[in-house]
């Protein structure tokens, strides 16, 4: 069961897209929705590899310190405020039966505070990362590589659907990663109302047939409808006939080549990472 749910959150002003998908989900699901706000250290904010008097250090340490408090106070006055707005109860613990949230701060970096959160999740939500600024890459690739979790990226701007979730798209190539995320991802797939298994190209070799594929989901009682799409650039291709078939989620296996090599020379995975307008569950 998708039973619990972890937002990792900073002051970026991303909260409001990770905790309304997550709501969302949430409430298709009835599970409970665990926010970390990742509180950085004020040692974490010194000058980096400038040395400084004791009584500046300490000086900045302090008012560090301060900074943190009072981000601290404003961030968990917007999620309070967000949770009453997207109809989460806060309780803890949870008891199962609607969508709850509850708030935790935790110390350090946040590819840290995903790792030690995310590996006892069911998802991992985050934003989509914005390269062009730098930020998020890390949190996605801490997500995807540390905790072994679906990580579900959000688009950073618009309306969260009310039925989100309702119409799923599978990305399939018989590759472990697609098979570790239809594997990881079937309370989404029971959930939903229409799947489509999407398959473009040559597939791997060996792989798992789209028709095995769609015999796996009957024996679960999950009907899907197999469509074979082509394009130049597969990655691409799959954002273009998910949106056309008017999916609101993507499913699909992430980096079957290496994390560094797709960044650097590109690939199906950094494409979709890039390009994507709408929500994705990635799994590797």
């Amino acid at each position: 069961m998708l039973s619990k749910i972890l937002v990792p959150v900073r002051g970026d002003g991303m909260s409001g897209t990770v905790l309304g998908h997550a709501a969302e989900l949430a409430r298709r699901h009835r599970s409970h929705v665990v926010v970390v706000h990742c509180r950085a250290q004020p040692e974490d904010m010194l000058p980096y590899g400038v040395p400084l008097p004791s009584f500046a250090r300490d000086t900045f340490l302090k008012q560090a310190q301060e900074l943190a408090d009072q981000q601290e106070q404003h961030v968990r006055e917007e999620l309070h405020q967000l949770a009453l707005e997207l109809g989460l109860s806060e309780t803890d613990p949870p008891h199962g039966d609607t969508a709850t949230v509850e708030f935790v701060e935790e110390d350090g970096r946040m590819a840290d505070v995903i790792k030690h959160n995310g590996r006892l999740a069911d998802l991992v939500v985050v934003a989509k990362p914005d390269r062009d600024r730098n930020v998020g890459s890390n949190s996605l690739k801490s997500g995807l590589f540390r905790t072994g979790r679906p990580v579900l990226m959000c688009p950073r701007a618009g309306e969260v659907p009310k039925d989100f979730g309702a119409r799923i798209a599978i990305g399939w190539n018989g590759s472990l990663e697609a098979a570790r995320a239809v594997a990881l991802t079937l309370d989404f797939a029971k959930a939903a109302d229409a799947v489509t298994i999407l398959t473009g190209g040559k597939g791997e070799p060996h792989g798992a047939t789209t028709e095995e594929l769609v015999e796996y989901y009957a024996l679960r009682g999950i009907t899907a409808q197999a469509l074979r799409f082509e394009g130049r650039n597969p990655g691409a291709a799959l954002l273009e006939k998910t949106v056309d078939l008017g999916a609101n989620l993507l499913v699909m296996g992430a980096y079957g080549q290496s994390h560094e090599r797709e960044t650097l020379f590109g690939g199906n995975t950094q494409t979709v990472v890039d390009k994507a307008e709408i929500p994705v569950v990635l799994v590797h």
